[in-house]
């Protein structure tokens, strides 16, 4: 989070990375798009470094190492004795728990469905198949129904095929299930809301994806008729979630011990900062470089995944944020609440995506679309944020 030590209304965005976020996200489409048409096959090299179980990938290598990356530098900065103290904020943490946990993956699942399973369906293509990995564990013979989905054999790899817009569908409950990222607090910053409180409800959203991550996303999964991958869900919180966030607790206390809280955030963060920009971008391109000729062959793709997208953010910012009003929250607890339930922790999502279904999958390809609008939605929501201050007291 960038700091800035003026008065409330100059804060602002002073990393490039974070101004500009949604720029590289595209340029990343444009280079993966031209690698895939350079160097097909590297993509697919990649992601064929993997950790197999009964012969099939379950963990790509390069991508694993790349959003380790992604997500430590976000784990190292929770402070744990701050979560402990969460209980004294009361209403603003359970309005975030609550709307995160208990309203926002199902308003997801309701939306895309709409949206891409029938509003939308004809303009991906009803006929339009894709091809994911099978469900961790599970061991079917070719032409068996899985789901939605039937077991079919790609270049002597068993592989699901499923729906496109079904593919496009669990990407968007990933990312409903993901909430709260490390930009939340950015957005929490500018808006003028409680910074302490953001990285509060920040590390509890994190501690609480350990439990429900897994559980909602095999439940809402299998609702909408797609693999119920439970072994793989679990495999990946504790491969992109539960091991940076240990290594996250104990590097902290050591580097803390050793140099000091002021060294620890003006260097060793600062150090971490283009890593982090680094494995994202790089995981970005690879992603793109697989799904390019989707892309070029009907570029509007992006637009359709956007939509239910959009509308979601927004839909459970307005209600989050009208709750906050109702609880007669003060603006400064309110604004991140907000903040915290429209954002999504994309890093977790594209994981996920990844490990369940391919890094080719549509899953992938819609969890970075939930990159690519972050920013100038939640930038939006910030100016609006700063123009009804007046609707809260106290």
């Amino acid at each position: 989070m960038t700091q800035n030590n003026g008065p409330p209304n100059e804060r602002k965005m002073t990393s490039l990375f974070e101004r500009y976020l949604t720029v590289w996200v595209g340029l990343c489409i444009i280079g993966g798009i031209l690698l895939g048409k350079v160097a097909p096959d590297l993509a697919k090299t990649l992601d064929g470094m993997s950790i197999t179980v009964n012969g099939a990938p379950v963990v790509s290598i390069p991508i694993a190492v790349c959003l380790f990356f992604m997500m430590y530098p976000i784990m190292v900065k929770i402070d744990f004795a701050s979560v402990v103290k969460a209980g004294k904020s009361g209403k603003p943490v359970f309005l975030t728990l609550f709307m995160n946990w208990c309203v926002k993956p199902f308003t997801m699942y309701g939306i895309s469905l709409f949206f891409l399973g029938f509003l939308l369906k004809s303009f991906i293509g009803a006929e339009e198949i894709d091809l994911v990995k099978l469900p961790f564990g599970l061991d079917l013979p070719v032409g068996a129904q899985h789901g939605a989905g039937v077991v079919v054999l790609q270049e002597g790899v068993k592989m699901l095929q499923i729906p496109l817009w079904r593919s496009y569908f669990a990407g968007c409950i990933l990312l409903g299930i993901a909430p709260c990222t490390a930009m939340v607090l950015v957005w929490g910053y500018l808006s003028r809301g409680n910074d302490g409180l953001t990285l509060v409800m920040v590390a509890l959203n994190s501690l609480t994806m350990l439990v429900l991550y897994g559980v909602l996303g095999g439940f809402l999964l299998g609702v909408g008729k797609l693999p119920i991958p439970w072994q793989a869900l679990l495999l990946s919180v504790a491969i992109y979630v539960a091991l940076p966030l240990v290594a996250g607790y104990f590097s902290r206390k050591w580097i803390i011990r050793a140099r000091g809280e002021t060294w620890f955030k003006e260097k060793f963060l600062g150090v971490l900062t283009p890593v982090t920009i680094t494995a994202l971008l790089v995981t970005l391109v690879l992603l793109f470089s697989f799904k390019g000729e989707v892309i070029t062959a009907n570029p509007l793709t992006i637009i359709w995944i956007a939509i239910p997208l959009f509308i979601q953010t927004i839909f459970i910012f307005a209600l989050t944020y009208g709750a906050a009003r109702g609880l007669k929250l003060k603006y400064e607890d309110a604004a991140p609440a907000a903040m915290i339930g429209a954002s999504n922790h994309f890093e977790v999502a594209i994981a996920t995506a990844v490990m369940l279904f391919g890094l080719s999958s549509g899953a992938a390809l819609a969890t970075v679309v939930g990159v690519l609008i972050e920013v100038p939605v939640m930038l939006m929501l910030v100016e609006f944020c700063k123009r009804t201050t007046s609707w809260f007291h106290g």
